[in-house]
């Protein structure tokens, strides 16, 4: 069996910011350190930063006052915010900078008199916190049909940004649709699903090309995980989202003589490294890494995190006791 495994993989670099940002916080103040929401969507990060110390919340009331309270890399809505400086916690805020991207452009649209629209997945923790940057005037699409049923009350003055981990044809769709409806609605300048998306869907694209089977590793609430299967689909090649090795249904392999592996962006390299070893387990396997872009993209720690940063060596890759990847 060859195996291929899809470059760039695993953690992005708002994913190792999140981590770093819960590892280091750890570190400066002690446990507990409360954690609103999973910091990222991955069972096997949170799991690994519970045992640390970290505290994970659904809801800021089940954090003491006056604690230290981290807020996750999906970013939350203008509520929260306010609903912690009540409590006088201490935020920490480990929102991704392209979610904050689009959260700035929600922010000046509105400002500037726009109805807006967002292109995402109802329910999502990234697209509740955008959509709870203002009170009023913002719609929710999810498909082509979502648009042409949607009803606005103006039309010229119309903008819509997207969720950050939405498929890249998927979207292509629905915005092509609001454009056929609002010819004058408004867009971000560039498109708005970030870099690690783009550039791990590119390398399932090329991973059809010589595979008869994809296994995505994420977690079954990560978006971007979920996009990578269903992109796998659409290629034609079947593909199925696991959490780990033991998710692998044997069946899945049958004739198969080349495997594709990627992982989404909240996946540590861990959990690569062991399904790698369940399929050589299996039979004579052969391993090559299948690169379509390298990665060097890093995001700023809080400014209260940076002096004890440069003492953590190595990076998240050890502090959560998980490898780093590709991403």
């Amino acid at each position: 069996m060859k195996i291929y495994l899809a470059n760039p993989r695993g953690f992005c670099a708002g994913v190792d910011r999140a981590i770093d940002i819960v590892d280091l916080s750890l570190k400066k103040y002690g446990a507990p350190i409360y954690v609103r929401h999973e910091i990222v969507h991955s069972r096997h990060v949170v799991n690994s930063l519970r045992q640390k110390g970290a505290v994970f919340v659904e809801e800021l009331n089940e954090v003491p006052e006056g604690s230290v309270v981290i807020f996750s890399a999906h970013g939350v809505a203008k509520s929260v915010w306010e609903e912690a400086r009540q409590r006088r916690l201490h935020v920490i805020d480990a929102t991704c900078p392209l979610v904050i991207k689009v959260h700035n452009e929600v922010n000046r649209d509105y400002a500037q008199g726009y109805e807006l629209i967002l292109i995402g997945h109802a329910g999502h923790p990234e697209v509740i916190g955008t959509l709870g940057q203002i009170p009023d005037k913002f719609h929710l699409v999810s498909s082509v049909e979502d648009v042409e049923a949607l009803q606005v009350d103006n039309t010229v003055n119309l903008s819509y940004v997207t969720q950050t981990t939405l498929s890249v044809d998927e979207c292509r769709d629905i915005v092509a649709a609001l454009h056929r409806r609002f010819p004058n609605i408004k867009g971000p300048h560039q498109e708005d699903i970030c870099y690690a998306t783009q550039n791990r869907q590119n390398a399932v694209k090329e991973l059809s090309r010589l595979v008869d089977v994809i296994l995505v590793i994420g977690s079954p609430n990560s978006s971007n995980s979920n996009r990578l299967r269903e992109l796998g689909e659409r290629c034609g090649i079947p593909s199925y989202l696991i959490d780990s090795a033991s998710d692998i249904n044997p069946a899945w392999l049958d004739g198969a003589k080349a495997v594709g592996i990627t992982a989404g962006a909240s996946a540590p390299e861990v959990l690569v490294t062991e399904v790698v070893a369940f399929l050589k387990a299996s039979g004579p396997a052969e391993v090559e890494e299948l690169t379509v872009i390298e990665e060097d993209v890093e995001f700023l720690l809080p400014k209260e995190l940076v002096q004890i940063e440069s003492s953590k060596k190595p990076s998240s890759a050890a502090t959560t006791g998980v490898g780093a990847g590709s991403g």
